[in-house]
């Protein structure tokens, strides 16, 4: 399926994909509105206070609806968001609405090329598991070094600086 996906011209692999990322956040995030409307009590309680589901829950309570659409740029953290924008009791039209963008950019993303990066973080993580380590260090360094930086700049001591 997917290597016909690829195939097809652009516009169509990204309506395709598109269409995917619908289909799998609308599922996920009927699956949060079921665990909050009581289905699964008693036992399957505990499996609610996941930490990955508590810091989505917490995520989307703080900053609303821009973190879905958002969470679509993300590998494992989007299926917690939707998750949580259901356990949470976002009102479908809602979370709807700010999930489209969050589809759009997904299709766009992965028929432009994101399928073919993640094939080949995939296949290196074959040969080398230590270089994908060391490229997520590296990769996460920089976003640490970035956000300090946006940080330290914004702070109201670094304006009173000459």
């Amino acid at each position: 399926m997917l290597s016909w996906i690829l195939s097809q011209p652009f516009w169509i692999a990204v309506v395709c994909l598109t269409a995917v990322a619908a289909v799998r956040s609308q599922c996920t995030y009927w699956l949060g509105r079921a665990l909050r409307a009581g289905v699964l009590h008693g036992r399957w309680a505990s499996r609610l206070s996941n930490p990955r589901l508590n810091t989505a829950t917490q995520r989307l309570e703080r900053w609303g609806w821009p973190l879905i659409p958002l969470s679509f740029l993300t590998v494992g953290f989007q299926t917690a968001v939707n998750l949580a924008a259901g356990v949470v009791g976002w009102r479908w039209l809602r979370y709807t609405a700010a999930a489209i963008p969050g589809w759009l950019l997904w299709g766009f993303v992965y028929a432009a090329g994101g399928l073919a990066v993640f094939a080949g973080v995939v296949a290196l993580a074959g040969r080398s598991p230590w270089l994908v380590a060391a490229l997520v260090v590296v990769i996460a360094t920089v976003i640490v070094a970035v956000v300090l930086r946006r940080r330290r700049l914004s702070s109201p001591a670094a304006s009173t600086r000459c």
